[in-house]
């Protein structure tokens, strides 16, 4: 075992010395030195019970035979971070999470991990830390809140709340209504109650193959979250003692599964950006026009809020992730189901013992939504290297748009342009200076994209961003739209009026613009500017790669754009 670096042999004396100050005595040092990475903070309710869980997963791991230490990382809250530069930090967290993950478990020298993440970053930044230091890990989440309940019965959710703040600009309700969806949106603990990006990462596990059956939709407030994570501390002993790796588990096909998956469940774009990353820690190269493939070939067959009137709990009460996989394995797809996960058993097995059991919630493949997955890559000269869409998100009527462009600088410009009626039926909204190095940090878009929605404008205007969205964001949106302004994309070079023309079936992102304009516009602009920020998103400004690779850092990017 790694921990016999510090636990065996005369001169590690002074390190068993420390560690019965901890606690430890003498039997504990034959035994595998478990890490128990928790993001527990006071601030974000998907993570306010990540403590009980930790010690619940300690307990198991001591009566399976291993020695627990609780670690934590930071965790940011999208939801109360959005709308301010707080949420300029969100996408950065997720290298810090990773830094972390890998610092801890390597200087310690652990054997293996129990991470418990929950939301957004803190999910692929602890899997990107669990691939760095490749010790035997597995992953259970806090598990998704509950939908929020008004006195009608009506389910709403954080989304409710946010374009309901739409609808109360144009007075469509008043602010006691506001107040009082603002106090049922949010019931109590877990990752919020839609398929947005946290609860997406958190199903996704179940198909990457690193965390137990149910991860994804177990309620955060159950006990059959709390026996979840005590069989999954448990299961911990046994990938020690099998020595089964994370880079065992994650290879290119677990990852086309993954795409697979997400297309199907119609999940977060934030998703791509996220299993890009992914697949760059694990060395396995992975592309934008893969994923285009892959949704093109699998049919949606969920919508799960913002998409629909369904949650979380709807999702796991009709049979979950291993019913979802049974309904893709009906389909022709490229999803491959004889893949191991930390469960022992395959993903085929898995799925094989489950049942739909609500074909509302989770229909089968010949009543799908639509033939083709619920995330789209678009391409043009608007977006040469790609641009994201949720089309499990998108009206009919809005995959195909064309309309003048009405342009702002940054999503508080556009949230101003906003709320002085700037946009009118039929624009198509521009927001840029948004991306990985440009915001810096590529900020999510939930309060315009939903201020859009609130105040009527959904089913005629377009929002295009070298930003990202929400998981919980719905609309004609595009968003990681690449290169991005500050990498001289054309995004930087539009003006207002000029006609932008999306064709979501066709996978077209354009500008109606002669490349000869748009040469002389680039010659007027010049070279664009770095960002201006410091501390840490100044580093992460100079080092961030473009969100079509995933957004992760290059430690040779300093000076230099891909």
């Amino acid at each position: 075992m790694r921990s016999e670096i510090i636990t065996q042999g005369l001169a590690q004396a002074p390190h068993r010395s420390l560690l019965r100050a901890a606690g430890l005595t003498d039997k504990d040092f034959g035994k595998p030195f478990i890490g128990i990475c928790s993001s527990y903070t006071d601030l974000i309710p998907g993570h306010i019970h990540l403590r009980k869980l930790a010690d619940i997963a300690k307990q198991a791991v001591r009566e399976a035979g291993g020695v627990p230490f609780e670690f934590n990382t930071i965790g940011v809250g999208d939801g109360i971070t959005m709308g301010h530069t707080g949420m300029k930090y969100s996408l950065p967290s997720r290298e810090l999470i990773a830094d972390c993950v890998e610092t801890m478990a390597n200087a310690h020298q652990l054997d293996a991990m129990v991470c418990i993440p929950n939301c957004d970053k803190i999910v692929p930044g602890m899997v990107m830390g669990s691939l760095r230091v490749n010790i035997p890990s597995i992953f259970v989440s806090g598990g998704p809140m509950r939908a929020g309940r008004m006195p009608d019965g009506r389910a709403v959710d954080l989304v409710t709340v946010f374009e309901a703040v739409g609808a109360a600009l144009r007075n469509e309700i008043d602010e006691k209504e506001l107040y009082e969806l603002e106090k049922a949106a949010c019931p109590g603990c877990g990752s919020c109650s839609g398929l947005f990006t946290a609860n997406s990462m958190n199903c996704l596990l179940e198909v990457l193959g690193l965390a137990l059956p149910g991860n994804g939709t177990v309620p955060a407030d159950s006990r059959e979250r709390e026996i979840l994570v005590a069989d999954a501390a448990q299961r911990i002993i046994e990938l020690v003692s099998n020595n089964i790796r994370p880079k065992d588990i994650v290879s290119e096909q677990t990852l086309d599964n993954c795409f697979v998956a997400d297309c199907a469940m119609g999940g977060s774009t934030n998703t791509v950006l996220h299993l890009l990353a992914i697949a760059s820690e694990a060395g396995i190269p992975y592309s934008m026009e893969k994923v285009n493939t892959i949704s093109r070939s699998t049919p949606t067959l969920c919508k799960i809020s913002p998409s629909s009137q369904f949650h979380m709990e709807d999702l796991h009460n009709a049979g979950g992730i291993p019913a979802l996989v049974r309904e893709i394995e009906e389909a022709d797809t490229l999803f491959n189901g004889d893949i191991i996960t930390v469960s022992g058993k395959t993903l085929h097995s898995i799925a094989d013992q489950s049942r739909n059991n609500n074909r509302d919630v989770i229909r089968t493949c010949s009543n799908a939504y639509d033939l083709q997955g619920g995330l789209s890559v678009l391409y043009g000269n608007l977006a040469p290297r790609g641009a994201l869409v949720k089309t499990a998100g998108i009206l009919p009527s809005m995959k195909k748009h064309t309309g003048p462009a009405v342009v702002y600088e940054s999503m508080e410009e556009c949230i101003h342009g906003l709320e002085k009626d700037e946009v009118k039926p039929g624009d198509v909204i521009i927001i840029r200076n948004e991306g990985p190095r440009g915001g810096p940090g590529m900020q999510e878009m939930l309060t315009p994209t939903s201020m859009v929605m609130g105040m009527g404008l959904g089913d005629s205007v377009a929002l295009i961003t070298d930003g990202r969205f929400s998981g919980g964001t719905r609309g004609a949106c595009i968003g990681h739209v690449s290169p991005e302004a500050a990498a001289g994309g054309t995004i930087g070079l539009i003006k207002n009026g000029d006609i932008i023309r999306i064709d979501v079936e066709k996978g077209e992102l354009c500008v109606d613009v002669s490349d000869t304009e748009l040469s002389k516009r680039k010659e007027t602009r010049g070279k664009p500017g770095q960002a201006s920020a410091t501390g840490w998103l100044r580093r992460y400004s100079a080092m961030v790669s473009s969100a079509s690779t995933g957004a992760v850092l290059n430690m040779d990017m300093e000076g230099k754009y891909e």
